[in-house]
């Protein structure tokens, strides 16, 4: 589907980023783009990459004309650009605010009026049931984004989300966290041994999306079915791909975090499509005609169970052992 096609990324110097340009770059597409406002990343990328089919512009989404100017010729967006740190997004929410929903917001508003065939928001695990302002924020990009479906006319611009667990070895996760304390001989600070988290890699984040482009209808939101382990699981497993002995701290719970993370909720649920690897959320088409609030229901919220990190597959310790020892991202870390 992306054969002489025009791709574009926001904030695509990130890990998801970089996934896309490993596995598209030297295919048929015609041309990626890469907007954000990190030169620096962008001119590592240049270098690493070295290839005419990667084009870069240098703008911020919280500026449409800049995100505006971008989307000229453009078939597909990936819209990733976010303020993703828990601690950042609690201390300065406004700026959360900002990029996450009116800088999406622009990124719609630009892809509509430049005739874009398909956006995929991407979102997180966070947005769902949500106590941090990381994670609110993401939840109403994605309420602004379902609306904005809502108003666009058949053969338009069509928009969809994807939402992520813990996408492993991505920029600023755990995983090189934990790695980096190893390597420097500091014991591993874990919050809550008991504390579980959906793992995924980068290559099944980029399928994610990629079934969302080629599934999605108006509205979407796509979740893939993730197993999940315990952070302690998780850190011994580092432990053991390193070949070192366990040195693990418990710090205690962090301001703004989950004992788990739940990926659909209890009432999603109710009307959710099992696609095997996905579930599909389709969005609420009703309006603001309320008679239907009060005449028109669905199935009792009883009978549903959200889908959340304590309640899908747990992995052991083996199991999460070969989960790191097949991320890429890692490899050289590992040897």
């Amino acid at each position: 589907m992306f054969k002489n096609k025009i791709l574009l990324i926001t904030g695509g110097t990130g890990s998801f980023g970089n996934a896309v340009l490993d596995r598209f770059l030297e295919s048929e597409i015609k041309e990626i783009r890469i907007f954000s406002r990190d030169e620096k990343k962008q001119e590592d990328m240049r270098i690493k990459y070295k290839n005419d089919k990667l084009k870069f512009y240098i703008g911020d989404v919280r500026d449409y004309d800049s995100i505006n100017s971008a989307m000229v010729g453009v078939d597909f967006v990936f819209s990733a650009a976010a303020l993703k740190q828990v601690p950042s997004c609690e201390f300065f929410p406004i700026e959360a605010v900002k990029t996450n929903i009116l800088g999406t917001e622009n990124t719609m508003k630009a892809a509509i009026a430049n005739g874009v065939k398909k956006v995929i928001v991407l979102s997180t695990d966070k947005a769902v049931y949500p106590i941090n302002a990381m994670g609110m924020s993401k939840g109403l990009m994605e309420k602004c984004a379902v609306a904005k479906s809502r108003t666009i006319s058949e053969g338009g611009t069509v928009i969809c989300c994807t939402r992520y667990g813990n996408v492993m070895a991505s920029r600023g996760s755990v995983i090189p966290l934990f790695i980096e304390q190893i390597k420097d001989n500091k014991p591993v600070t874990i919050t809550d041994p008991n504390m579980t988290r959906f793992m995924m890699s980068l290559d099944e984040a980029v399928n994610l999306v990629l079934f969302a482009f080629e599934n999605g209808k108006q509205g979407d939101i796509f979740v893939q079915k993730s197993p999940a382990a315990t952070i302690e699981t998780l850190a011994k497993a580092v432990f053991a791909v390193l070949k070192k002995e366990e040195n693990i701290k418990i710090i205690g719970t962090r301001h703004g975090e989950k004992k788990y993370e739940t990926l659909v909720t209890k009432e999603e649920m109710l009307k959710a499509v099992d696609l095997g690897d996905y579930y599909r959320v389709p969005a609420d088409n009703r309006d603001l005609n309320y008679t239907k609030y009060f005449t028109e229901g669905e199935k009792l919220l009883s009978e549903a169970d959200d889908y959340n990190s304590h309640n899908t597959r747990r992995l052991d310790l083996k199991e999460m052992v070969e989960m790191l020892v097949n991320l890429k991202e890692i490899q050289g870390d590992i040897k």
